[in-house]
């Protein structure tokens, strides 16, 4: 095995144990950094009963429910942010007329930077 293997090697197996996420940082946590901003920018609409959890079957008041996604099937993908479509829903990779938060601001860069951080590590129930 060359040096340079062996060393690509090492510092990806040091970033494994050391519980850092692909973006090189701590891991993102869903019940103390992403549900937050999930309940305050989506909760009005997309907590149980809520008119857009009526029509979605999307409710933000879980991990599971999370995970869930909507009666299409699931809005997240672990790993790829890029393939979830809550991630391209909040970034506004959509068309403007679906994008989310509807009707309301978009979601600050650093909100949708963390979303798509925590889906990119994998979307752990942490």
């Amino acid at each position: 095995m060359t040096k340079r293997l062996c060393l690509t090697l090492v510092v990806l197996a040091s970033a494994v144990l050391t519980g850092c996420g692909p973006q090189g940082g701590p891991p993102v946590s869903f019940s103390g950094q992403v549900q937050p901003i999930l309940k305050r920018a989506c909760g009005d609409c997309h907590a149980r009963g809520g008119a857009g959890a009526e029509k979605s079957g999307f409710a933000v008041d879980s991990y599971q429910a999370v995970m869930k996604g909507t009666k299409f099937g699931p809005v997240v993908t672990p790993g790829s942010a890029v393939s979830s479509s809550l991630y391209r829903l909040v970034a506004g990779e959509v068309d403007p007329s679906i994008q989310m938060p509807h009707g309301k601001e978009k979601l600050p860069a650093q909100d949708i930077k963390l979303i798509m951080t925590w889906i990119d590590q994998g979307a752990k129930d942490n």
